[in-house]
C-alpha cells in the first residue's frame, strides 16, 4: 500500500527489552490514532530507522517526518541522527524531515505537571 508520508517516532534504543517496552507504551496512542506512523530505534533495538525507511520505500513511501522521543537535542540529535538521515535519503531516494525533540514541546511540561499532581494526590504522599 503506497502512502504519501510516514511519521516515525524515534527513540534511542536499548538491548534491554523492558526499556523498549516503555517507549512502545508511550508510542501506542500515536501509533493507534495517526495513520502511517511507526516507532523506530536509533541503535541497539529493532525496528531501526533504516528498517522502517526501507520498508516504507518498498511500499512506495517517499516522505518521512522523524519525531525524536528525546527530551533535548544532545549530540545524537545534533550530529548522529542527521548523519543517519542524510545517508538514508541518499541510499533510498527519499525525503526525511527531522522534527524538534519532543521535550521542546510545552505540552510535555504540562503532562509532567499532571503526573506530579496525580502522585501528590495519591494516598501514600
Amino acid at each position: 500500500m503506497t502512502t504519501s508520508h510516514q511519521i516515525i517516532l524515534l527513540a534511542h534504543g536499548s538491548s534491554d527489552p523492558r526499556w523498549c517496552e516503555t517507549f512502545e507504551r508511550l508510542a501506542a496512542p500515536t501509533l493507534q490514532s495517526v495513520e502511517h506512523s511507526a516507532i523506530a530505534y536509533m541503535e541497539l533495538a529493532e525496528p531501526s530507522l533504516e528498517t522502517i525507511v526501507s520498508q516504507g520505500k518498498a511500499a512506495g513511501t517517499l516522505s518521512y517526518t522523524v519525531v525524536p522521543l528525546f527530551l533535548a537535542a544532545g549530540r545524537h540529535l545534533r550530529k548522529d541522527v542527521p548523519a543517519m538521515i542524510g545517508e538514508l535519503e541518499s541510499q533510498h531516494g527519499v525525503s526525511i524531515k527531522l522534527a524538534e525533540p519532543i521535550g521542546k514541546n510545552p505540552q510535555l511540561g504540562e503532562a509532567i505537571r499532571n503526573v506530579v499532581l496525580e502522585e501528590l494526590a495519591s494516598p501514600s504522599c
